[in-house]
């Protein structure tokens, strides 16, 4: 994906109010050998960009004095309650150094697998993004998995996951292995047994 931006000259909380007054969103791009460079975007292009999934997970093409930059999306900070971005960063991509990025990951085929068809099971994604680390030419713009062989009570695990050829998941702690999605068989309702019948009531004594 492209996007335009522009150089901005001024800075300071005050340019910045009048920045987003006149329809457009302060910035900063940093990284690399150059020193971080204040930039300006124009607010509604910007605010559509956001929308897309990959204007998050991708390398983005940043035109700026009619030349082109590779760089990722670091930081967003929106308004507290209007539709607003307030200020966004990003940094340099340098096609030689390893990216660690947050990636989508997209499900498909659950409704395939034996869990879902025959065992009826509920099948609930854990993790809908993954922090990975690769090189800027093999960062996918998401991570596509297959649930079509999933079975009854076998939760799904990052190391049940092929990654994309030189992309390579980043874990911390304990966790190395972190289920994804969870299959949990349906609840049985057992009806509980009927009540026995009263007993018959005694005969009734006789008259003294």
């Amino acid at each position: 994906m492209n996007f335009v931006a522009f150089e901005r000259a001024k800075q300071g909380t005050g340019a910045s109010r009048r920045l987003r007054n006149s329809g457009r969103t302060p910035g900063i791009v940093y990284g690399g050998t150059t020193e971080p460079q204040a930039i300006e975007l124009d607010h509604n292009a910007l605010w559509h960009a956001l929308k897309k999934e990959a204007f998050h997970s991708s390398v983005l093409d940043m035109e700026i004095n009619g030349q082109t930059s590779k760089v990722v999306l670091r930081d967003v900070q929106y308004h507290p309650y209007k539709q607003m971005v307030q200020h966004i960063d990003f940094q340099r991509v340098d096609a030689k150094t390893k990216l660690h990025m947050k990636v989508p990951v997209h499900y498909s085929g659950a409704e395939e697998s034996s869990a879902v068809k025959v065992d009826k099971c509920m099948v609930t994604p854990i993790v809908t993004e993954l922090d990975v680390t690769c090189m800027p030419s093999d960062l996918p713009e998401f991570i596509a998995v297959d649930l079509s062989g999933l079975k009854k009570g076998v939760s799904l695990h990052l190391k049940d996951v092929k990654l994309p050829k030189g992309v390579s998941a980043v874990t911390r702690g304990a966790q190395n292995n972190p289920a994804l999605v969870s299959v949990v068989a349906p609840v049985v309702e057992v009806e509980a047994p009927a009540a026995d019948a009263a007993p018959a009531k005694g005969k009734g004594k006789g008259k003294k």
